[in-house]
C-alpha cells in the first residue's frame, strides 16, 4: 500500500509543478497592474516605481524564481489591492467553495444511491426509464442554463430564493441545485450501470437462495461491488464542481474561491490568484490521493497494478 501510495503521490506532483508554472506566466498576459493600481495622470517615474517596488521590472525567469523560493518558504505574497497577505484572502474564501462542495458531493451521491440502484433493482420498468431520462437530462444540462433558470423563475418570478447573500439556509439552495444537477445525472447513471451487473452476479444469486433479505442484498452485497466505479466517476466530479464553482460563485455572488480568482483576474491581483490557484490544485491533488487509497482499499487489483 505505501508503494501505491508512493507512486500515486510522484505521479501527481508532476501536474502540480505545471499548474505553478502555468498560472504565474497566464497571470502575467492579463496586463500591466499598474494600469488600474495608478491614477491615469501618473507619471512614467510613479509607473517605474510602482513596478521596480513590486519586482515587474526583473525578467520574467527572475521573478518566478522568486515566486518559487517564496512558496518554498510558505509566502505567497501580498495582495496589490489590500496590501494584506494573499495566503489570508485565500483562506477566507476556501470554507465557503469547500462547504458548497461538500454539501453538493454529499446530495449528489446520496441521491443517485438511491435513485440509481431503485432503477437497476427493476431494470426497464416505468422507474428505470424515469430515471435514465431524467438522469441523462440533467448529465447533459450547462452549469449556467440551469443558475440562470433558477434565477428568474424562484428568485425573479416566484421571490421564493434569494439571489445571494450570506445568511439564511435559503442562500444555499440555488447555488447548490446548479452544482448537483450534473454530478446527480452522472452518478445516477454509473450506479445503475454498476448495479445491473452486480444484482445479477452469481454472489448475489447465492446470498438470496441463503435468505438474505432483499435490503441486504441490495445495500450490502451488490452496492458494496458496485462502489468502485462510482466512487471513481464521483471522485472526478468533484474535481470538475471547482470548474463549476468558479461560474456558480459569480452568478450567485458566493464568498468562495472561484470568486476570488474571477476578482483578481479582473483586478490583477498576481499573488491572491496564484495563491487561490495553487491551494485549488493542492486539493484537487489530495482528493485524488484520497479517492485512489479508497479505490486501492476495495479493489487488490489496484494495488497489485500499481507496484509492478
Amino acid at each position: 500500500m505505501l508503494v501505491f501510495l508512493r507512486n500515486r503521490v510522484l505521479s501527481s506532483a508532476v501536474p502540480l509543478l505545471f499548474v505553478v508554472l502555468g498560472v504565474f506566466f497566464l497571470a502575467r498576459l492579463t496586463g500591466d497592474p499598474a494600469n488600474l493600481y495608478l491614477p491615469l495622470s501618473a507619471t512614467p517615474e510613479m509607473r517605474e516605481a510602482f513596478s521596480e517596488s513590486h519586482g515587474f521590472n526583473d525578467p520574467l525567469l527572475a521573478q518566478f524564481g522568486d515566486y518559487l523560493a517564496q512558496i518554498a518558504s510558505f509566502d505567497f505574497g501580498e495582495s496589490l489591492r489590500t496590501a494584506q497577505p494573499a495566503a489570508e484572502a485565500v483562506l477566507r474564501a476556501f470554507p465557503a467553495t469547500l462547504q458548497l462542495a461538500g454539501f453538493t458531493m454529499l446530495f449528489a451521491i446520496v441521491g443517485a444511491v438511491l435513485v440509481g440502484s431503485l432503477a437497476a433493482y427493476r431494470p426497464n420498468s416505468w422507474v428505470d426509464r424515469v430515471a435514465s431520462f431524467l438522469s441523462a437530462t440533467a448529465a447533459s444540462t450547462p452549469d449556467f442554463w440551469f443558475a440562470i433558470m433558477g434565477v428568474l423563475v424562484f428568485a425573479v418570478q416566484l421571490d421564493w430564493l434569494p439571489t445571494s447573500g450570506t445568511t439564511g439556509a435559503g442562500v444555499w439552495v440555488l447555488p447548490i441545485a446548479t452544482l448537483l444537477i450534473r454530478p446527480f445525472g452522472v452518478l445516477v447513471q454509473v450506479v445503475r450501470g454498476a448495479m445491473v451487473s452486480a444484482l445479477s452476479a452469481p454472489y448475489v444469486k447465492v446470498a438470496r437462495s441463503k435468505g438474505a433479505g432483499e435490503t441486504r442484498v441490495v445495500f450490502r452485497h451488490a452496492l458494496r461491488n458496485a462502489g468502485a466505479p462510482a466512487l471513481t466517476v464521483a471522485g472526478d466530479l468533484a474535481v470538475g464542481l471547482v470548474n463549476g464553482a468558479v461560474v456558480v460563485e459569480t452568478i450567485f455572488g458566493w464568498p468562495g474561491i472561484g470568486k476570488l480568482m474571477i476578482d483578481s483576474i479582473l483586478q490583477r491581483d498576481f499573488a491572491v490568484l496564484q495563491a487561490a490557484v495553487l491551494l485549488t490544485a493542492l486539493t484537487i491533488f489530495v482528493l485524488n490521493i484520497l479517492i485512489d487509497i479508497c479505490y486501492a482499499l476495495m479493489d487488490a487489483r489496484v494495488r497489485q497494478g500499481a507496484t509492478v
